[in-house]
């Protein structure tokens, strides 16, 4: 584990000034911890969006829920479980008449999605992330984690990278037909199975205009099963359609040479959107800012056995149309989901609803990774605000969960609404028993990076006598958790 690169380092800036919230306007009612990633691995965050942190670039930051103004719950979706609404259906068949016939929707129909389903840095009550504060490029990371000695290593034993509840574990599923599975299907007639590979060969030739659709969904019966999120994304999609849509996933973190080559295209479609959708004057979306918000990202590109062929870490996702750049989705790929950053799409296109189409493009996105990678099976959709109405649709994508305040135990929504609506804040887990299973319990295991030198705190503390920064430490250590603690290094001056 000590390996160079293997380690997360952080600088943690606490939180106790209020600024203005994207929500409800409040001048300074939006309080958050922050710290800043100079690099981190996909399970540390992984483990840190479960206890209710999220990033803008390279800023990571945590809502204190019981003081601002406006309460920010991670909500989580079901993938596999998911099934389309009504309105969603809609979405989908009016992109698909688009690319069919060429017929654009007179009215705008995503009213309450502009801007959305991911949280906007501008405009959705993100504190804006400070400039690197030590200037250390990803190079410079390197050569600090493959030069640095571990002291106390046999008092800091290293925990492997698991999942911080037993909750987590129940993201492996039983594919269908194998193993112990209760919801085998019975034997079928061979006529049957022979009806359903006609059926599956005729959606697959649907399927190759798009030449990115999503996977077909594990074999159903089309007689008895209602359609699935992915027959409807394909569903009266001609051979020959008048516009061709093209789906492309690139890496944004290391950039790959793809996501080089269509960088600009990329850009300029932000700018335009910035300036439509959130009235940003020209000159506010800049290059530079469009790096910093959503191309940087600390997360390491990684790679695992059991998990996806496109490996972990942040990616842009881009919607081409008939050759040009319309919409991109940023997203982060994690162990156990697919996490949405941002969403930005040129103004032209605003009629077809494309932040709830994306928001499903990424759902079914999910579910084919889950096929490579079994625990990777929900969708995260940053924040629910139930104080903000324009921000409730997130509760549309059923069945979804929300992370508990006190607990970080996920409930589901349905039994979160009443509470909501009696207090903006409130402690989701009905056990009241029930308490936080990482909760800090050693400070001196927590790991600094003091000198270039990994310790643990207690080491640390030795040798800085008189240092009067263990607030700070234990504050810092209270929101990311002991396992966490005892992963991340904390830098230290």
């Amino acid at each position: 584990m000590a390996a160079g690169g293997s380690y997360s380092i952080v600088e943690y800036f606490g939180g106790d000034d209020g600024y203005r919230c994207g929500y409800c306007k409040h001048e300074n009612g939006n309080f958050s911890n922050g710290m800043w990633s100079h690099t981190m691995t996909v399970q540390d965050y992984q483990d840190l969006i479960d206890r209710g942190w999220r990033r803008s670039g390279k800023y990571v930051y945590k809502p204190i829920m019981n003081k601002t103004c406006c309460p920010q719950y991670t909500i989580r979706c079901h993938a596999l479980n998911f099934h389309p609404s009504k309105t969603h259906k809609k979405t989908l068949k009016r992109v698909n008449k688009f690319l069919s016939k060429g017929e654009m929707p007179v009215e705008r129909c995503d009213e309450g999605h502009e801007g959305e389903p991911m949280n906007s840095v501008h405009e959705e009550g993100v504190r804006p992330p400070p400039e690197d504060p030590l200037k250390i490029d990803h190079s410079d990371i390197q050569d600090i984690t493959t030069s640095l000695d571990i002291e106390s290593s046999k008092s800091t034993p290293r925990e492997d990278a698991a999942p911080a509840s037993a909750e987590k574990s129940s993201n492996v599923t039983t594919k269908p037909g194998k193993g112990a599975d209760p919801n085998r299907p019975l034997c079928r007639k061979a006529k049957d199975i022979r009806k359903e590979k006609r059926l599956q060969k005729e959606q697959l030739k649907q399927q190759e205009p798009l030449s990115s659709s999503p996977s077909p969904a594990p074999s159903k019966s089309s007689s008895n099963q209602p359609k699935s999120l992915e027959d409807f994304i394909t569903e009266h999609l001609p051979s020959d359609p008048l516009h061709r849509l093209e789906v492309r996933l690139v890496r944004s973190s290391p950039p790959s040479p793809q996501f080089k080559a269509s960088f600009d295209a990329s850009y300029q479609v932000y700018k335009l959107y910035q300036m439509a959708i959130h009235k940003d004057p020209p000159d506010k979306p800049t290059e530079s800012q469009f790096k910093r918000f959503l191309c940087d990202s600390p997360l390491e590109a990684e790679t695992a056995p059991d998990g996806p062929d496109v490996g972990y870490g942040s990616f842009h996702q881009q919607y081409w149309l008939d050759g040009r750049i319309v919409a991109v989705g940023v997203l982060d790929i994690l162990p156990s989901c697919v996490s949405s950053v941002y969403l930005y799409y040129h103004p032209d296109f605003s009629s077809l609803s494309l932040g709830t189409y994306s928001a499903l493009r990424e759902i079914a996105f999910t579910r084919q990774l889950q096929q490579q990678s079994p625990k990777l099976a929900y969708y995260y959709l940053g924040f629910y605000v139930h104080s903000c109405p324009k921000m409730r649709y997130k509760g549309q994508y059923r069945p979804s969960d929300l992370l508990c305040p006190e607990t970080y135990a996920w409930v589901s929504i349905e039994r979160c609404i009443s509470r909501l609506e009696i207090s903006a804040y409130s402690r989701l887990n009905e056990n009241a028993q029930a308490g936080d299973a990482s909760a800090l319990k050693d400070l001196g295991r927590a790991l600094v990076l003091h000198r270039r030198t990994v310790m643990p705190y207690a080491a640390y503390a030795r040798k800085r006598k008189g240092s009067n920064d263990e607030k700070e430490v234990e504050q810092y250590a209270s929101l990311v958790g002991q396992s966490c603690a005892e992963r991340i290094l904390l830098y230290r001056a």
